[in-house]
Formats: structure tokens, sequence, C-alpha cells
């Protein structure tokens, strides 16, 4: 599914384990141990990087008579007083584990097997603890795997007890129930190699156990040429054998709990998970910043905040981020490089977004709020003002759109500015609707221009003739106009391919690039060739290394119905390609006759979904293209020191640490003058209304990841799933969508009382 994965982001190659206050375990971390010098060190290592620290680490060792591996042992043991080493007589991976358990701290709740050359995610303990203590008849937490060394892949398939009769599809690696474990006597088997993993699940589920799956890649399976899976292949015989008849004592098997998931009941937010201890750390940064995003997805806003935290002064800041909307999110690998993520879909429902908050705000000594793009984090300012009155509060708005919620989230802004101390916006433009048809005041509101990174978009790096060549572009007499974005109704891909037939009939010198993907694409492939323009288009689909696009191209063409201050723009300029765009947003703050040419909007934003343009927009384009053309050595020669004189990246970060310091100095924030009840009503309502929207996007993830329908067979969830259709084509409609927010969940009540 993830075909942009980087296997090279192993986790625990460092040790960066953090310093805490003592307190008991709650978890018993097992990891059995038999002459694995090359692994274990690595394995120590993401175990200690935890962001949750209350647990012990037992390694047996399965009677390994290898010196270097026993001196390798002794070395790691050392690392931190929370790990305990015990040797025994070798007899297996079974024997040892259940040996482990027998070692474990009374006092500890969760049992952790994980294989001495395995790897985990530095926040899987966490968000397994919070997945186990809020679904309180699941027996065990397990996320999606990678597989890495020997071979690769990326490893995601929806929970079926019916289906892990005939194959497993489970790694070792979970967190376990002390007492499911112990109702199943653990892994009981003294053979060696006889897919025992296997056979322990099967054991769970003939009880009625099941798992919760979480959905992000936390849990690294090493696939080796030799290892115990091997050998379980030569043991096929009586490893199926064994299995079969375990399989056999499966009479009604439970079904498991998937994330994303949807949920109904949001009238009861709960606000702390008190069975998890909240961990006291030592050490803290002077900012730690709490940013809350929708997702992460290859975007505009998306790639600010990941250019943001690389830039962040890492000895003063600390950022953790907790995103609200279902994804696959390809970026949040390399934001992880600079912060810890949590993706609150992937593990929790809906009602205990609040308590993870609280939990997060408390543990990290949150001191600072930063809202950028999302719905839950706007809703949620009221409660955090109100509940945490000295912690300033700062958004960041990339642009207002007119055809969604009246205004986006310049509106989301508009509507939370009593709780937010201070506004950022990406142009000046935004900054005047802000003040002027918002009525924010002009103290709130200044601007940061979002910049670009002039070393990666350098043209120097790129050899034109072998880009070409990469990417099956033999038109090299032509003139190459890239469009490169989102393939989605606020672009205009529709629009581009009247451009297009337009301008071909005027000449042939042209080859547009496309560079993307989305919702609208195989829309406009399809008329594409139902026009016969496929000589003259090249369809790439999305491109992660875009720089080698307009590396390869002559001009740039945004015909967007939106923007704030398009990063391709900013990109294009920076390779030293001129920019045609649409005068939206604040695109002319950044283009302008000398690097490119800016053509009028023509169309209302809220004529979004009408693919009809008129002939003078169309043409306006064809002139603009001409006209670029024939000034284009000029127009390049003057693109690239426009963004060094005055886009960077590092004067970005730069003025955004400004805001973040005058900010935190500032004596005097907003104060709430509601309570914490009324607060509460906040996210409740925003829950409420996203119903249609979440339930719709939550079929998409699992469509799109597991190539079927979500349906939560339990409770509600059964009862209502043909509403929940209902809803989810509703959401598509106009009409549903343009309904205000009291007239929409009024309508929604009258549909469940149907």
């Amino acid at each position: 599914m993830n075909n942009v994965f980087d296997y090279s982001c192993e986790p625990g190659t460092e040790l960066n384990s953090y310093k805490f206050k003592k307190h008991l375990p709650l978890i018993s971390v097992i990891v059995p141990f038999y002459n694995d010098y090359d692994y274990i060190e690595q394995s120590v290592n993401c175990i200690l990087n935890q962001t949750y620290p209350y647990f012990e680490l037992l390694i047996i060792d399965d009677g390994s008579k290898d010196e270097k591996s026993l001196k390798k042992l002794d070395y790691v043991s050392k690392l931190d007083d929370r790990i305990k080493v015990f040797h025994k007589e070798n007899e297996g991976l079974a024997a040892t584990r259940d040996y482990g358990a027998s070692k474990s701290n009374k006092n500890t709740k969760y049992f952790m097997f994980i294989d001495s050359d395995d790897l985990v995610d530095k926040t899987f303990f966490e968000c397994a603890l919070f997945a186990l203590e809020t679904n309180k008849d699941a027996s065990w937490a397990y996320a999606d795997s990678v597989g890495f060394d020997c071979i690769k892949y990326t490893w995601n398939k929806w929970y079926s007890p019916n289906k892990m009769k005939k194959v497993n599809e489970l790694i070792s690696a979970s967190v376990i129930r002390k007492e499911a474990y112990y109702l199943v006597d653990g892994y009981e088997l003294r053979e060696k190699s006889v897919n025992e993993d296997w056979n322990f699940w099967l054991k769970l589920i003939s009880k009625g156990c099941y798992p919760v799956h979480l959905s992000y890649y936390a849990l690294w399976y090493r696939r080796k040429n030799s290892g115990e899976l091997s050998k379980s292949i030569k043991n096929r015989k009586r490893s199926l054998e064994i299995i079969k008849n375990t399989a056999k004592k499966i009479k009604h098997p439970k079904k498991g709990i998937q994330y994303p998931r949807f949920v109904y009941d949001n009238s009861n937010l709960v606000e702390n998970v008190k069975e998890i201890v909240v961990p006291e750390y030592t050490e803290y940064k002077k900012y730690n910043i709490l940013m809350f995003v929708p997702w992460m997805v290859t975007g505009g806003a998306d790639f600010f905040n990941l250019d943001l935290l690389k830039r962040l002064d890492k000895s003063k800041y600390k950022v953790t981020i907790i995103s609200s909307i279902p994804n696959v999110n390809p970026l949040r690998q390399e934001m992880e490089k600079y912060a810890t993520i949590y993706d609150l879909t992937s593990f929790l429902d809906r009602k205990y977004w609040v308590s993870f908050v609280n939990y997060i705000i408390k543990k990290e000594r949150i001191n600072m709020f930063f809202c950028t793009n999302s719905m839950f984090g706007y809703s949620l300012l009221p409660y955090l003002k109100t509940k945490y009155s000295d912690i300033p509060v700062i958004d960041y708005v990339h642009m207002e759109e007119w055809y969604y919620r009246d205004g986006g989230f310049a509106r989301m802004s508009s509507d939370y500015k009593e709780y937010i101390d201070k506004t950022l916006v990406c142009n000046n433009s935004t900054k005047n609707v802000l003040i002027n048809h918002f009525k924010k005041d002009k103290k709130e509101v200044d601007t940061v221009y979002i910049g670009v990174d002039t070393d990666k978009f350098n043209p120097k790096l790129f050899k034109k003739d072998e880009i070409l060549t990469k990417y099956g572009i033999n038109n090299k007499d032509k003139y190459i106009i890239s469009y490169i974005c989102r393939i989605s109704g606020q672009k205009r891909p529709m629009l581009l391919v009247k451009i297009i037939n337009e301008i071909i009939k005027r000449r042939k010198d042209v080859l547009f690039v496309i560079a993307g993907d989305g919702d609208m694409f195989k829309m406009f492939t399809d008329t594409i060739n139902s026009l016969g323009l496929s000589p003259y288009v090249k369809c790439l689909g999305n491109i992660k290394n875009t720089s080698e696009i307009y590396s390869l191209s002559d001009l740039t063409i945004n015909c967007s119905i939106k923007e704030g201050l398009a990063l391709t723009s900013y990109e294009s300029l920076s390779m030293g390609v001129p920019v045609i765009s649409a005068d939206v947003g604040g695109q002319k703050e950044l283009i302008n006759s000398e690097v490119g040419v800016i053509v009028p909007c023509l169309q209302e934003e809220t004529q979004i979904n009408d693919y009809e343009y008129s002939d003078e927009e169309i043409n306006n384009y064809v002139l603009a293209i001409d006209d670029a053309i024939k000034n284009l050595d000029e127009l390049s020669s003057n693109a690239r020191k426009s963004i060094l004189d005055n886009f960077t990246l590092d004067q970005m970060a730069k003025n955004m640490c400004l805001e973040f310091e005058k900010l935190y100095s500032k004596k005097k924030l907003k104060i709430s003058n509601i309570n914490v009840k009324e607060a509460l009503n906040y996210v409740r309502d925003e829950f409420n209304y996203d119903i249609p929207s979440s339930y719709y996007l939550i079929q998409e993830y699992h469509k799109k990841v597991y190539g079927r329908t979500y349906i939560d067979n339990s409770g509600k969830e059964k009862n209502n799933y043909k509403l929940e259709l209902l809803r989810e084509k509703l959401w598509k409609n106009k009409y549903w969508q343009n309904l205000t927010k009291s007239k929409l969940w009024s309508s929604l009540k009258r549909i469940i009382k149907r």
C-alpha cells in the first residue's frame, strides 16, 4: 500500500531515552536472546527510547555460548536500571518467553513480547496503553508492521480471526494483558521452531479474546535468511499439525477493533484516563509546543510544517504533534525526525481525545499551543484556554476558502479569535481578509511568508537531459509547462484541459507535464484522452522529488481557484522557472512581471464545482503562456534571485521563532470567560457536525488501505450502517455541504429518528 516508505528510518539507531521520576512499571517487556550480537543493542535502544517510560525490560538469555554476544549483552544490561538479564538453558523461543513472564514484576499489568532483532516505534507503548485502557474487553494491542533487512515490505492487514486459522498475519510484538496471557497458560509449546507465535494467537482467539489493531507503522520485523521463521518453514509439517489442532478449538471468534473506526458516542467526552500514570520527566526544553494538524500529506501547508520543524533549534524547542484526520500520512516519517507524533485516529476513539491531550500537556509540560488547519484543534481552544489560561495560543492560516465553511480556516480562526493570542498568515491578502472581513484585531495578525529550501531547489544540482530521460520525455524541442499539484477541485484541472486544448490550436511546440494525483485525476486524464490531447500531455502521477520536475520545466502553471501563497510557486522560482498563476490569495505578492505572469481569476470561489469556464479566462492563460515563452530568458534569470533576496526558509523559520518568543514572553494573555462544561460543548459540537465527513474519510481510508468497506458490526454501528451510507451520500451533495451548522445537525437528528 505504502510505496514511498523509507526503510532507512529504523528506530533505535541511537539511544535517546528521557530522564524521568521513578515509578512502578506498568509493562513487562520480555526479550528472548540467543547469540544475537548484531542486533540486541538497537532493539534495546528503541525500547529505552519509548515515550512511556514506566516499564521493566527483561532480557532472557536462552543459553548463549558466543562470547562476543555475551559481552554485548553485558554491555546493554548496564544502559539503564530498568534492565534485568536472566540466563537459562537453551529451550527455544516459547519456553524463553514463558520464563520471562515468570520473572516479571507482580505489579505490571501488561506483557510486551519482542524478539532481540526486532524494533518498535518510540510511541507504541503509549498508544497501545491508551488503546487497551479505553477498550477494556480487548486482550492485546498490535500495530501495522514493517518487514526490513533482507526482505522489505509494509504489512497492514485487516484483522480476521477466521483467516487466522489458515494463515498467520500477526507478528509476536504486541502489548498483551497479563490475565489474557495466563488464561491460555502462555506459549506452552516446548518444541522449537513450530510457529509458536501463531499458535499463541489461536489459543487466545479460541478463548474469545480479540485485539485492538493500531493503524500506523509501529513494529519492525527483521527478515533474515535464517531465523525462527525460516526454521518453522522447514518444520512445516509438524507446525501445521499443531496449528490445525489449536484452530479446531475456535468456535465463535470475536471480531477485533480496527482503527480508524467510527463510533457514535460523542456525548460523554472523557477528560482523563485515570488508569494510565502520567510520566514526570525531569528535563524540559524552553519551548514545549503542542501542535495541532489535520494530517501529514504532501500539501503546501504540510510542507510548511515540515520545513519549520527542520529549522527549530533543538536545544530550545520540543514539538509534539497531534493529527486528527485518518490518512496514510506519507510525510509522517520525515516529520518524526523532528517531532513526536500521535495520530489520534490510529489508536483512540474520539470521546477520549481530550483526555489524551490533557495527558500530553501534563507529561510534556506544554507551554504553547500551535494550531494550523486543524478543525479539532480549533474546537479545543476554548477548553484549553479555560483549563490552561497561562499557556499562549497561536495559529497559522494559509488562506481563506469561501467554498468551505464560508471561509475555511480563516473562518475558524475568526470564530475562535477570543481564545487565540496571535494569528499568523502566509500573505497580506489573507491578513486583510481576517482584519477587514472577519474583524480580527489588526494587532493580533501578522504575515510570515512560508519560504523555500533554496539548497534543495537549486537548478545547479540537476542535468536536464538526464532528468528528461529518467521520466521518458523525448520532446526536447518543446517548451515544457509543468502542473505540479493535487489534482482536485481547488486546483481547477478541468480549466487546464481547456487551456491545453486552446494553446495547441496556436502552437505545437509545447508539452504539459502533470505531476500529482487526487480525486479528479481520472476525470482529468479521461478528458485529455477523449479530446485527443495525449501527445501534448505527460502524466507522471504523484512525484516525491518534485525538484526534478522543475528542473526539466521551462514554465509552471497554477490555475487554482484558491491559494494562500502556493508552495509550488516558491519552489518553481527557486529553480529558476517562471510561474504563470491565477491572481488568487497572495500569489501576486510573490509573482510579478519580472518573474512570471499573473492571470485574473474570473470565477467566484463558490463556483469551485462549476467546470464551465469563460472563453475570456481560457484565452488569458493562452496569452500568458505566449508572453512568458517570448520573454523566457529574462524571466528565468530573475526568478531565483527574487527568492534568494526575500523568501528563503531560513528567513521564514527566523520570523516564526521571533513570533513564538514574543508570544511566550507576553505578560497579558487572553482569558476564557466560560467554564469547562461549556468549553467541552465546542468539541462535542464539532464532532457531531463532522459526523458525515468523519464517516466518509474513515471509509476512504479502509478502502485505500484494506480494499474493503469499513463496517463495525458491534453495537449501534451494526444497526445504523444504512444510516451511515445515507450520510456519506448526503455529504457529497452540494446542498448538504452548504447547510449552516444548526440546520445540518437538525437534519441529522431528523434522519436518526427515522
